[in-house]
């Protein structure tokens, strides 16, 4: 089968396309035929070794995919060849024709949900539901600020937390992603690049605050978003697509708020139950239209570097998948 390939550490550009030995699935684990896999953060991150999760070389990138099911592992119930299904989160090897994904993890996918809708759908909308729901208990009515709101993971934020009955504020570096963002429900907006983060959620917030900050960004806007956050607010820590900050942490004591760390990957092996509950969630909502995450762009395996270096760059609005057998 084809695959992409990782023989070294190192940028997008190194990855090479060729000819691998299908894989053969294990006791509990399914083989899909990879319909699409999306393009995540952490795949840049393992691409360079700097993930908390290691991998040897070679590997194949890619840690969610979605497809059908050909083949059957020891052991496993409940599935049959031919279902339609995605998984994989946590594991390696989307960016292939074929990869194995444990049967505990994967999500069975009603006929009229789309693959690249679907595919990575845990990882962004997964940590959102169990950030806003389970860590910051996100009430209908308070007002929520989405730093890095134009990504995948930002626009999941975005959504999920208008289903939950919250005032978005979107934040983004481009007024091309803030539109997407006001498509895709947000109430108001602020361009980092060129407004104060801090001094207009101020203002969008009558000087009061923010109930809830949801950081995908770290870097210097981590305090910024920090300083605008309400009395007995909650500051969610997401990711550092902008580097690890360093906060002063006699903020928090002065606003008597809470930071909150969301490693949702984590979450998955401790609690199955609890992710089996978001997983459902997450695709009843797609089914009934609740959800429609939007896919921005779709790459041949041969392009999968180009999509990767598009999300190393912040270029991507929304959602990139590989699609290997299109």
């Amino acid at each position: 089968m084809r695959a992409v390939v990782c023989k070294e550490f190192g940028p997008p550009e190194n990855l090479v396309v060729e000819e691998v030995d299908e894989p053969t699935p294990e006791a509990g684990q399914l083989l899909i035929e990879v319909q699409a896999a999306s393009v995540t953060f952490p795949d840049t991150l393992m691409l360079e070794d700097k993930y908390q999760f290691k991998t040897g070389l070679p590997y194949i990138p890619g840690t969610e995919g979605a497809g059908t099911v050909v083949a059957i592992g020891d052991g496993v119930q409940g599935w049959s060849v031919g279902d339609r299904v995605a998984g994989g989160l946590g594991t390696t090897g989307a960016f292939a024709e074929r990869m194995v994904i444990p049967a505990l993890s994967a999500r069975r996918l009603p006929d009229n949900v789309a693959f690249d809708v679907v595919t990575g759908l845990n990882y962004a909308y997964g940590t959102t539901l169990y950030g806003l729901k389970y860590r910051a208990d996100l009430q209908p009515g308070e007002t929520m600020l989405v730093t890095g709101a134009g990504g995948a993971v930002g626009l999941s934020a975005v959504e999920i937390g208008k289903l939950m009955g919250a005032r978005v504020i979107a934040a983004a570096s481009s007024d091309e992603k803030l539109d997407l963002c006001r498509e895709r429900g947000a109430d108001e907006v602020i361009n980092y690049s060129t407004e104060d983060l801090k001094n207009r959620a101020k203002e969008l917030t009558d000087g009061r605050g923010v109930d809830v900050v949801y950081d995908c960004v770290g870097g210097d806007k981590a305090e910024q978003a920090l300083r605008a956050i309400g009395w007995e607010g909650r500051f969610l820590v997401i990711g550092f697509t902008a580097g690890i900050p360093s906060i002063p942490l006699n903020l928090a004591l002065l606003k008597s708020c809470q930071i909150i760390g969301v490693f949702y990957g984590a979450m998955t092996a401790r609690e199955p139950e609890r992710n089996a509950s978001i997983s459902n969630q997450l695709i009843e909502w797609v089914a009934n239209g609740d959800l429609q995450p939007h896919v921005s762009g779709h790459f041949p395996l041969e392009r999968a570097g180009e999509a990767l270096r598009a999300l190393i760059d912040r270029k991507a609005a929304g959602k990139l998948v590989v699609t290997p057998n299109a």
